[in-house]
């Protein structure tokens, strides 16, 4: 690891760099940052995330299936439904900071957001 000309900073392991990369890769399209978005909010099964998003059934499942495998959400069975819920509170933490500071740019409101630990996670 090198230090920054910043003075003391060391870069992160190339490995690490790799996985933030991906993990923002998976987050570059609006539609899976809006599912994101609204798993931060309380978990869902597909058919309430595609109301919401405005996705098919199937686009929702297929964005759902790789966010899953990158360990961003989970899902669990509640009867015959699959609910998913958000895997990782630091991506939650991420998503609302830059979509709460662009909105606030935009000279949007932030968005109203409910806090994980209120919802019992």
């Amino acid at each position: 690891m090198s230090t920054g000309a910043g003075g003391g900073f060391q870069d992160p392991p190339a490995e690490v760099l790799a996985q933030a990369a991906a993990a923002f890769g998976l987050l570059a399209t609006p539609a899976r940052l809006h599912i994101v978005w609204a798993l931060a909010q309380g978990e869902s099964d597909v058919t309430g995330l595609a109301e919401r998003v405005g996705g098919t059934l199937p686009s929702v499942s297929q964005h759902l299936t790789k966010l899953k495998l990158a360990g961003l959400v989970r899902s669990r069975r509640e009867g015959r439904r699959q609910v998913y819920l958000v895997d990782d509170p630091d991506v939650v933490t991420v998503v609302r900071l830059m979509v709460g500071q662009l909105a606030e740019r935009a000279g949007y409101p932030a968005p109203q957001t409910v806090r994980l630990h209120e919802l019992g996670a």
